[in-house]
């Protein structure tokens, strides 16, 4: 199939682009990577009056360190962050979930605020950024809001961001030396949208424990405060997996064999984050 008719408009500024936005309909599309929206688009399941190409804006594209927090343009892609092109205080978190995204011509061509801002349960930085503790910042006609990601993603394809609105930029808290990490997604083959995603973040020093469980059809499952899956300490040996599956039961996950994929991601992302 091929796309419907659309105008298609590149700015070079981010506020032509906003501007652009706001005076098209609730059916005007944003598109960088295209790695999602391109598809979409030829098979019509999304049919746009007017798609603003952000590709030229230089606002989108910057990655800082600002105080404790590192900022990603949205159009920062994943191979810029694989390769090291900008700044890391995740001790090297985000560069291996950037790695394990889709192929190499996916991650040349797909940005963090593209994947984001689409909300597919599956992706990687849908779960991952959720469990770094991210915050979405969103810009429209009436200026810029900060959200935390877990409350950005609503739902399975769905996201905060209000008609007119686009994504700016991904707000990562740095990490502690001692910070544990460990994220273990569940594949058939190597390239494929997850069924499953297990991530953990543990850095004693802040006071921070977040646990997350992705790729279950709808948003993630956020523990901004993990210890209640783990006997209530800040304890990666501590895990107590009947404590996770009653969360998923409660949240409505009610296949036996999906819960136990799901844990066992988790199980291993825990013991990565140990380092066993």
């Amino acid at each position: 199939m091929k796309p419907v008719d659309f105008a298609y408009e590149r700015p070079r500024h981010l506020t032509d682009a906003i501007a652009l936005l706001a005076e098209s309909s609730e059916r005007g599309k944003v598109i960088a990577g295209g790695q999602s929206l391109g598809p979409m688009l030829n098979l019509r399941l999304v049919q746009p009056d007017l798609v603003v190409d952000i590709t030229a804006l230089d606002e989108l594209k910057r990655a800082e360190r600002l105080g404790d927090h590192l900022v990603f343009g949205a159009c920062v892609t994943h191979a810029d962050i694989e390769d090291g092109r900008v700044p890391d205080a995740t001790n090297g978190a985000m560069r291996a979930v950037a790695g394990g995204i889709a192929y190499r011509a996916v991650r040349n061509r797909g940005t963090i605020g593209g994947s984001l801002a689409n909300a597919d349960p599956a992706s990687d930085w849908v779960s991952a950024l959720s469990a770094l503790g991210a915050e979405a910042v969103v810009r429209g006609a009436g200026g810029a809001r900060t959200i935390a990601v877990e409350a950005f993603v609503t739902g399975a394809l769905e996201t905060a961001l209000g008609t007119g609105e686009l994504l700016e930029a991904v707000r990562v808290p740095a990490q502690s030396a001692s910070a544990q990490w460990g994220y273990y997604k569940v594949c058939r083959k190597t390239g494929e949208y997850a069924h499953a995603i297990g991530a953990v973040l543990l850095d004693r020093s802040r006071n921070v424990f977040r646990a997350v469980i992705g790729a279950t059809e709808r948003r993630p499952l956020v523990l901004a405060d993990a210890r209640s899956w783990f006997g209530g300490r800040y304890d990666l040996a501590a895990f107590d997996q009947g404590a996770a599956d009653a969360m998923l039961q409660s949240a409505g996950l009610t296949d036996p064999l999906d819960r136990q994929i799901h844990l066992a991601a988790l199980a291993r992302a825990v013991r990565q984050a140990r380092g066993a």
